[in-house]
């Protein structure tokens, strides 16, 4: 067995036949990384290992609902963002409201590579410095894509929106992050 040259996506199958083993290697490819994202919306690191526990064994639970032929990563990060979200409700001060009209309409966004790239390295500076400002649906779009790196399509896999609300939320986040700055006279580090 070569499990560290496999995709996700063939170890997934492994653990779908009843290689348990293999489930293992998913863990430990994406432990780091679902740790940093729930940095991003709870301040107690043991409140977030708590949840990245939580995320693995509800994967697990699950892992015959993952359809292999599609990416993984957007699959265990639906599930933890399900649950940082939830977390997050439960502490916020301002919980997420439950009817979200992004989720009903759908919005044409163009990209371009070039100046999505160019945006893309800007706001990563700019995030870091007033993300803790933001609203919990801005934060999780802005991390998900400047900081987590994932395109617009897994994004709406993993918010289950349509891809267009992907970028009309972005642009909303972008906003939301400017007037942050504007309203703290931050200082940004490009």
């Amino acid at each position: 067995m070569h499990t560290e040259d496999e995709t996700d996506e063939v170890l997934a199958a492994r653990v779908q036949a009843g290689e348990q083993d293999a489930f293992g290697v998913l863990v430990e490819r994406y432990e780091k990384k679902l740790l940093r994202y729930g940095r991003k919306f709870l301040p107690r690191q043991e409140d977030i290992e708590d949840i990245v526990q939580d995320v693995f064994i509800s994967s697990y639970q699950n892992i015959k609902s993952f359809d292999a032929s599609r990416r993984f990563s957007p699959w265990i990060y639906q599930i933890a963002h399900n649950a940082f979200v939830n977390a997050l409700r439960k502490h916020s001060r301002n919980p997420l409201t439950m009817v979200d009209f992004d989720t009903f309409m759908s919005y044409h966004v163009e990209e371009t590579p070039k100046d999505m790239e160019r945006e893309h390295a800007e706001m990563r500076s700019l995030i870091e410095k007033g993300l803790e400002h933001l609203s919990p649906k801005s934060r999780e779009i802005l991390v998900l894509f400047y900081l987590e790196e994932f395109p617009y399509q897994e994004i709406a896999d993993i918010l289950q929106v349509p891809m267009g609300t992907v970028g009309v939320r972005l642009k909303r986040a972008r906003e939301q992050l400017r007037q942050v700055y504007n309203t703290l006279n931050l200082e940004p580090e490009l």
